[in-house]
C-alpha cells in the first residue's frame, strides 16, 4: 500500500510541518511527530481466523450481522490497546469509540444492502478499530486488518472518527485489498484511492437516504477546525476547491487529465490524481440521479470486483465500468451512455472520438 497511506496525503503533512510553524504551532509539531512516527507496516490478512471445537473439527459461523470491536491505543502506538467496545454493547462515556463503533456499522449495512457484501471480504471478516492512537496523530488508516485513528492536533486536524466518509473510505481499502487489490502507486494508486472515496461518499449519503444531487461530495468535511481555510480534504464534484489556506495551500487535485499532474511523492500523486475518477463517478451519479449507490455505486463495484488487473490505468478501469453497466443494463443502454459521457468530460475517453484517450 505504500508507507504514507492514510487519509491525510503526504504533501500535506510536509506543508504543515515545515511552514506551519507561526500560524500553527501546535498542528506543525504534531505534523512532526505524524511523519516521524509513519505507520505501522501493511498487514495482508488472508483467511479468516477459524477456530476448532473439542474435539478438533473447524468452527465456521458465518453472518450477515457486523462484529466490531473498538480497543483504545490510549495515546500509544499499541494496534490493539485496550478492548473498550464489543458488538451489541452499549455505548460508552468515549465519544470517539462510539464514533467509531457508529461509523463501521455504516460502511457495513452500505456493503450488505447495497451490494450483496458481507463485510470487507465479503465472508463476514470482523470489523476492529484502534482509537487514540499515538500522541496528536494526524491521520487514519485501514492497516490491513483493522482502522485506526489519531486524536489529531486540535489546532488543523480533528475529528477523524467522527467523519462517516473518513470510515467509509479507509474501510473500502479493506474491500479493495480483497477484489481487484489495485497497486498503490501512479494511476493505479489513484483509483485506489478514488474509489475509496466513492465508497465513503456512498456511505454518508445512505446512512443519510441522500440522493446524489442533494449529496456534498465532500469528503472528510469534519476533521478541520474552523481556523482552517476549507471545507473538506477533497471534493470529488468540484476536486482543486475543497481548501485554499495560507499554510495547508490550494487543495492541488485536478478534475481533467489534461491536467494531471506527473510527480514523485505521494507514491506518484494518488491523492491527487484521484481526482479524475472522483469527478467522473460523481458526475455520473448525477446524471443518472437518485440514490448513487443504486446504479453508479453498482457499476463501480462491479468493475472493481471482476477481472480487473492490480495495476489497472483509468483507461483500463474506464473500459470496466463500460462493460459492468453494458452487461447490468444493455449495450444501448442509457446507464451505457451516461458511463461513457462521464469519462468523456474528465478527459480519460477522448471527447472528439468516442474513444479512450491513451496518450
Amino acid at each position: 500500500m505504500g508507507t504514507y497511506q492514510g487519509i491525510i496525503p503526504p504533501y500535506l503533512l510536509s506543508r504543515l510541518a515545515h511552514e506551519g510553524g507561526e500560524q500553527y504551532p501546535v498542528a506543525a509539531a504534531a505534523a512532526r511527530r505524524t511523519i516521524a512516527a509513519g505507520r505501522p507496516p501493511f498487514r495482508h490478512r488472508g483467511q479468516l481466523d477459524l477456530s476448532v471445537d473439542g474435539s478438533g473439527a473447524l468452527i465456521v459461523e458465518l453472518t450477515d450481522a457486523a462484529n466490531r470491536t473498538i480497543f483504545d491505543a490510549k495515546n500509544t502506538q499499541a494496534l490493539h490497546g485496550t478492548m473498550v467496545r464489543a458488538e451489541g454493547e452499549d455505548p460508552v462515556a468515549d465519544a470517539t469509540v462510539n464514533d467509531a463503533y457508529d461509523g463501521l456499522g455504516a460502511t457495513f449495512s452500505l456493503l450488505l444492502d447495497a451490494f450483496a457484501r458481507n463485510s470487507l471480504d465479503g465472508a463476514g471478516a470482523p470489523l476492529n478499530a484502534t482509537v487514540h492512537y499515538g500522541e496528536d496523530y494526524d491521520n487514519a488508516f485501514w492497516d490491513g486488518e483493522r482502522m485506526v485513528f489519531g486524536d489529531g492536533d486540535g489546532e488543523v486536524f480533528i475529528g477523524f472518527a467522527n467523519s462517516t466518509t473518513v470510515i467509509g473510505h479507509e474501510l473500502a481499502h479493506g474491500v479493495i485489498q480483497h477484489t481487484a487489490n489495485l497497486v498503490y502507486r501512479e494511476q493505479s494508486g489513484a483509483l485506489n484511492e478514488s474509489i475509496a472515496d466513492v465508497f465513503g461518499a456512498l456511505t454518508e449519503q445512505y446512512l443519510a437516504s441522500q440522493t446524489a444531487d442533494a449529496a456534498t461530495w465532500l469528503i472528510g468535511s469534519e476533521i478541520f477546525t474552523a481556523a482552517v481555510q476549507g471545507v473538506a480534504l477533497r471534493n470529488m464534484l468540484e476536486p482543486g476547491t475543497a481548501y485554499d489556506d495560507d499554510v495547508l495551500g490550494k487543495d492541488p487535485q485536478p478534475g481533467h487529465m489534461r491536467d494531471f499532474v506527473t510527480m514523485v511523492e505521494d507514491n506518484g500523486g494518488v491523492h491527487v490524481n484521484s481526482g479524475i475518477p472522483n469527478r467522473a463517478f460523481a458526475l455520473l451519479a448525477c446524471d443518472l440521479g437518485g440514490f448513487a449507490w443504486e446504479r453508479a455505486g453498482h457499476i463501480w463495484y462491479l468493475a472493481l470486483s471482476r477481472d480487473l488487473s492490480s495495476t489497472a490505468a483509468f483507461v483500463e478501469f474506464a473500459d470496466a465500468t463500460v462493460s459492468a453497466a453494458e452487461t447490468e443494463y444493455g449495450k444501448t443502454s442509457e446507464e451505457v451512455r451516461a458511463v461513457q459521457r462521464a469519462w468523456r468530460a474528465v478527459g480519460v475517453y477522448d471527447e472528439q472520438r468516442g474513444d479512450p484517450a491513451r496518450e
